[in-house]
Parts: C-alpha cells; structure tokens; sequence
C-alpha cells in the first residue's frame, strides 16, 4: 500500500513539473524598451514629431504631421524587411513602404504651394494632446525582441495614431485634397490594423 501511495505521489509531482515547465514555455517574454529596435524608431519619430513648429492651420499641419508620421512607418518597415523572418509580415512592410512613400509625394507637393492661411486652435491642442497620448500608449506596448512580433504590435498602435489624427483632419479641415487622404489612411490603415491582429492571434510569437 506505501509503495502505491508513493508511486502515485511521485507520479503527481512528475505531472505537476511538467505543467510548470510548460508554464514557463507559455509566458509573455518582454524586452526592455530602450533595447528594442522597433521601439527605438517609434521614439526618433515621435520626438521628432513633439518638436515640428505647428503652424496652426490644420491643413498644413496635418500634412507635415503625417509626412513624419509616414517616414516613421516607412523606417519600421525597412527595419522588418531587413531582420524579419516570417513572410506575411514581409509583405505587409513592402505594402506599407509602397502606399506610404506614394502619400509623402502627394504631402510634399501639397506643402510645396499650399500657404498657411487658416487658424484653428482647438485643432491645435486635439493634435498635441493625440501625440502626447501615443507616445504614453506607445511606452505600454509589450514587446520580446522577436522582430516579426514588435512590427506587428508597434505598427497598430501606429495606424491607430494615424486614424486619430486623420479624424481630426476630417473635422478641423478644409482642404479637399487632405481631407480625402485623411479618409483613404483611415480606410486603409483600419484594414491593415486587422490583418496585423489576425496575424498575431494565429502567427504571432
């Protein structure tokens, strides 16, 4: 009798080992943020971003504010195509460098001849309250070090930035050109916000 007591006893620590190193397996890895590359360029983009001289004309300001908005996708990418290992992440950095490139050309030629002219201070303060929020956001993100994942991860909280200051553009607005890419990067960037969670819910390490 002993002997079956403590072969099942033992057999129940076998168990109890292997879930808990299963466990182990099972828990979030997180990387410190000031040694993630994805994290880093999120930040060189947002401190670039706090400093642009606003000139308060929601047009203009919203086509610079996105420019740089734009560059910093463009870098995170780069950085994916670079070091990243899964395919699907791949090719959704080589979509987003292709449609986002095409966009600074249209905000470049759009600041070339548009002069400042409106004010709106209300539009002003939701923009600097936007960023100061995403940057806040942006510094809760969990993040591994696996550079598929923090592209995926870092990249929603970067289309949702986007969609919030396009929204802003759409109701403190009055040029007809930023209006409608406002709406198309909110179109858009939704979409793709999607398929980077459906990637993470299936694929994401």
């Amino acid at each position: 009798m002993k002997t079956t007591i403590k072969t099942l006893a033992m057999a129940g620590l076998l168990l109890f080992t292997q879930a808990c190193s299963k466990d182990n397996d099972d828990l979030i890895k997180i990387q410190k943020h000031d040694q993630n590359l994805m994290m880093g360029i999120m930040h060189a983009m947002m401190a670039k971003m706090m400093v642009m001289p606003m000139s308060k004309d929601p047009d203009d300001d919203f086509a610079m504010m996105m420019k740089m908005h734009h560059q910093g996708a463009i870098d995170m990418s780069n950085a994916e195509l670079k070091d990243g290992d899964d395919a699907k992440m791949k090719e959704m950095a080589q979509k987003i460098i292709a449609a986002q490139q095409a966009e600074i050309v249209q905000l470049d030629a759009f600041l070339a001849v548009h002069n400042p002219h409106m004010m709106s201070m209300e539009f002003n303060e939701q923009m600097m309250k936007e960023m100061g929020k995403n940057e806040k956001q942006a510094d809760l993100q969990i993040i591994n070090g696996d550079i598929d994942h923090d592209f995926a991860m870092l990249m929603i909280g970067h289309h949702h930035a986007a969609i919030e200051n396009s929204r802003l553009e759409l109701i403190y607005g009055h040029d007809a050109s930023m209006k409608a890419m406002a709406q198309k990067i909110i179109d858009a960037q939704q979409a793709e916000i999607k398929e980077l969670q459906e990637w993470l819910l299936s694929d994401g390490k």
